[in-house]
């Protein structure tokens, strides 16, 4: 039997809850490459797209300080799966 969903409380403002994810896809060439994506989940907006042939947790860190310095503020929540970039030790040391 499948485990229940919990249903999470929307966002009420920005800088509350941002969500991050991995996409990946292929060039013409077939090379792979990967792209981190950072949405703001109550605007919707796309805060980075950092994008690479792989992305180590390190990576992960350095566009977060850079949004940070952007944006002025952390978010109350970040979101994430359990993808090895964000279990990594540096993101845990930052965060």
């Amino acid at each position: 039997m499948a485990a229940r969903r919990v249903e999470r409380p929307l966002p009420s403002h920005r800088n509350e809850v941002w969500a991050m994810d991995f996409v990946s896809d292929a060039l013409f060439n077939g090379k792979r490459f990967r792209a981190l994506t950072v949405v703001d989940t109550y605007t919707r907006e796309c805060l980075a797209i950092h994008v690479d042939h792989g992305i180590k947790g390190e990576q992960v860190v350095d566009v977060m300080d850079r949004l940070l310095f952007e944006r002025g503020c952390p978010p109350a929540k970040i979101r994430v799966d359990n993808g090895p970039e964000f279990i990594s030790r540096a993101l845990d040391h930052w965060a």
